[in-house]
């Protein structure tokens, strides 16, 4: 590690392996560390060692935040279980980057260019300056914010379970929630519930709301309102995107719920509880796993909202997955100014440059054609219903965790494809294609140019 956190001293930058395949790596390791742990007959309630395919999906759910599940985690897992299981999130939900510098910080020893760009990588942001102070500040907004999160959820936990167990769920819920992972320990009010039992609880869902919207809105974005408080117009712009697409998302998505389920899920909610419910339904799939009402059981316009949501996911540099907010926002102006046939996309008072406009793209189109890839792969190996496959596979590539309840029903092939769609989710699947490319060499030939008819 101190090669790349230390002092670069005479070794070049360019010699060691490209960063982005150093980040996959890192995961990979982690995951079958934890995958190991798992499988120690003392992390089972029963006593008995898990089968390495469970234990490896499910490190893998749990490393790339994204919380499906092929075991309960309160019924089949101990306390030790649940604490590899924490672990994994939170390294997951941070990054193992972030982690390491933090370590390093600790230690006082220097972190090199080398590490900074690691750093800068690992958390998408666009410059190198500040990466530092940057992990400092990710370091304490999470312990501020979970800390916070975890007490507020003990009051509701520790009067029913207890002072120790409500001290757990308290945390435990609190990182899970903050990392967008989608775990819990519901599993005592029934196998895969959730916090259904909770629906109509406002302090459980606004905390675990507002838990899940400050981990999906990013680091980035963090910094920015700390620096300038409520002045808007000193925001960057990706902050103003990051802002007002989340915001737009929310509100548009609980009308929506409100409006799909309101002969269905919430035929029988008064007003409030009704709203209340809508507003997590439009939160949890950004992209968090948590439920309150029964996902199976919701209509199939509301299968199709949530899949939408899952789809876009949070923001860059975030605990969150998903093609992002941004390139949502990007896509949609470069539609805009395309039909409206002005020369740029300008978004307050800015003008966004032909590489971002082609990253939005590249990572929509990457995304959208794996989720295609492995619904026609879950179809071909098992006789499933169409819209659950859909389902499942948006909610893997966005690293979300919910389910229509089929997840334990797959096969070892789809089990695999799912992890894999976990796994490139969380890394990013325009990073793991980049991967490949990174030595590419710049070709300096210019072919003469052509039109086709595109449509």
């Amino acid at each position: 590690m101190n090669r790349f956190f230390g002092s670069s001293g005479g070794t070049r930058v360019h010699s060691r392996p490209p960063r982005v395949a150093m980040i996959m790596l890192g995961f990979v390791v982690i995951i079958l560390l934890g995958a190991l742990l798992l499988m120690l007959p003392f992390a089972t309630r029963a006593g008995e060692t898990t089968t390495f395919l469970g234990a490896l999906f499910t490190s893998t759910s749990a490393t790339c935040v994204t919380g499906l599940v092929v075991y309960d985690t309160w019924t089949h897992w101990t306390l030790f279980g649940q604490v590899v299981l924490l672990c994994l999130i939170q390294i997951g939900g941070l990054g193992f980057i972030t982690i390491g510098s933090f370590a390093m910080i600790l230690l006082r020893k220097k972190i090199g260019l080398a590490g900074r760009e690691l750093i800068r990588e690992s958390l998408n942001t666009l410059q190198l300056k500040g990466s530092v102070r940057l992990v400092w500040r990710i370091i304490k907004g999470t312990a501020l914010f979970e800390g916070v999160g975890a007490a507020l959820l003990c009051i509701r936990f520790i009067p029913k379970l207890g002072f120790p167990r409500g001290l757990w769920y308290g945390i435990f819920h609190s990182v899970s929630a903050f990392c967008n992972a989608g775990f819990d320990l519901m599993g005592y009010t029934g196998e895969y519930s959730s916090f259904v039992s909770f629906a109509n609880d406002p302090l459980v869902v606004l905390v675990l709301s507002a838990l899940i919207i400050i981990g999906g809105i990013g680091f980035l974005v963090w910094e920015d309102l700390l620096e300038h408080k409520w002045h808007w117009r000193y925001y960057r712009l990706q902050t103003k995107i990051v802002l007002s697409v989340s915001g737009t998302l929310l509100a548009g998505g609980t009308l929506l719920f409100l409006i799909s389920e309101r002969n269905g899920l919430f035929a029988d909610c008064t007003a409030g509880e009704a709203l209340l419910q809508a507003f997590f339904s439009a939160v949890t799939p950004r992209t968090a796993g948590f439920n309150t009402v029964d996902t199976a059981a919701l209509s199939n316009a509301g299968k199709i909202i949530t899949a939408c949501l899952m789809f876009v996911g949070g923001s860059p540099g975030s605990t969150a997955g998903g093609i992002k907010t941004t390139s949502l926002f990007v896509i949609a102006l470069h539609i805009k100014a395309y039909l409206l046939r002005e020369p740029h996309c300008t978004a307050f008072k800015r003008r966004l440059n032909d590489d971002t406009i082609r990253r939005a793209s590249v990572i929509f189109f990457i995304n959208f054609s794996l989720a295609l890839g492995a619904i026609l792969v879950l179809l071909i190996g098992q006789d499933l219903p169409l819209a659950d496959v859909i389902f499942e596979a948006f909610s893997a590539i966005g690293t979300v965790g919910m389910s229509t309840g089929i997840t334990r029903e797959l096969n070892t092939l789809s089990r695999i494809v799912i992890m894999a769609l976990m796994f490139l989710g969380r890394v990013g699947s325009l990073s793991f294609a980049m991967s490949f490319t990174e030595r590419r060499r710049d070709s300096h030939m210019t072919y003469p140019e052509e039109e086709i008819v595109a449509g």
